[in-house]
């Protein structure tokens, strides 16, 4: 195995690099974060759980007993 490294065919410098990215910034749009809408728990039903994953949650001290 070699220990060359081939050679870049162009450096960019820090601050090359920064003002691409400040350019490039006014193009990225940022969507609207909305809240989710709370479900109220009498709604939430048929939740199946494999019994493998219920062994591994009965057997977390934390979780379990």
């Amino acid at each position: 195995m070699s220990n060359n490294i081939a050679p870049r065919e162009s450096e960019t410098t820090l601050a090359e690099l920064r003002g691409d990215c400040a350019r490039m910034a006014p193009h990225w749009v940022v969507p609207v974060r909305t809240a989710p809408t709370p479900v109220a728990p009498s709604l939430i039903h048929g939740v199946n759980v494999p019994p493998a994953s219920a062994r591994l949650i009965d057997a977390m001290a934390e979780y379990g007993d």
